[in-house]
């Protein structure tokens, strides 16, 4: 864990989560599941899917903080893995943090094209293999509403040594696009006691693959629900008519004195109202 991890409010950042599921992944996939024929196995992959629960913020600490991984669905053309990041507790018992399952699917990036697995492949991930029910990716129909249009830049930094964006780079998209449309909704209604929020949940899909241009992309984010003490903000990625990512994320109302979750003024309410 590093410092420069940390948010305004001292947990570690919904997106740097992801990127220690990534160094996690990558880590298993080159050394516990390679052979001679599978040596492309960890660096041969894209991401379809990320589905993301954050259980508990995680607070900076000189302790090491876990990660561990496994499989739960191999498929012809695809895997899946599943991650749980905690600590052990004195007692014995594990806090977790978070709980994940990405879906992967080979890649042969000079061709630009997908591939199946190969036997040794699958044999190599049998053995971390735990079958769980695949829970299904639930995205609404996109919206594109003005108030939620943000113009997004690809940085140098973003792209990954395939010429890709990486996948964890999604997340701080879909993070930045949602922090101005709720700018424009505090700063449109003139309202002056917007509450602090949390993640609670996250779920991408990957649809084509966003690359290191001057022009900018779009970035289209509605309200999709509003709870009585939560939200989901729904977005996509897009590159005019084409769509190249989808993003939804629930979060929650917080109160950083008291620790728990709140319920939003009434005029906090109609804010949100405007852009469902």
């Amino acid at each position: 864990m590093r410092w420069a991890d940390l948010d305004m409010l001292g947990h570690v950042n919904n997106v740097v989560y992801v990127d220690y599921l990534q160094e996690a992944r990558v880590d298993m996939l080159r050394t516990h599941a390679r052979s001679p024929q599978t040596q492309g196995l960890a660096e041969g992959v894209v991401v379809v899917s990320h589905q993301v629960t954050y259980v508990e913020p995680l607070l900076f600490d000189f302790k090491p903080v876990y990660v561990e991984s496994w499989v739960t669905e191999i498929r012809a053309a695809s895997f899946t893995m599943a991650y749980e990041i905690f600590r052990d507790q004195p007692d014995g018992t594990r806090k977790v943090f978070l709980r994940a399952s990405t879906v992967l699917a080979p890649y042969v990036f000079t061709t630009e094209s997908p591939r199946r697995l190969k036997p040794e492949e699958k044999a190599n991930l049998e053995p971390y293999l735990e079958k769980t029910p695949p829970k299904p990716l639930a995205l609404g129909e996109p919206k594109r509403l003005e108030e939620g249009h943000f113009p997004l830049f690809v940085r140098f930094s973003d792209v990954d040594a395939y010429g890709h964006v990486n996948n964890v780079k999604y997340f701080e998209y879909f993070q930045e696009s949602r922090l101005a449309l709720m700018k424009r909704l505090r700063s449109h209604k003139e309202l002056k006691d917007w509450p602090s929020v949390v993640v609670a949940q996250t779920d991408v899909s990957y649809h084509a693959p966003v690359l290191a241009r001057s022009e900018p992309y779009d970035v289209w984010s509605y309200v999709s629900r509003l709870g009585t003490k939560s939200m989901t903000i729904e977005s996509e990625i897009a590159d005019g008519d084409v769509r190249l990512a989808r993003g939804q994320v629930t979060l929650v109302f917080y109160d950083l004195e008291s620790g728990k979750s709140v319920e939003p003024s009434p005029e906090v309410r109609a804010a949100v109202e405007s852009v469902l």
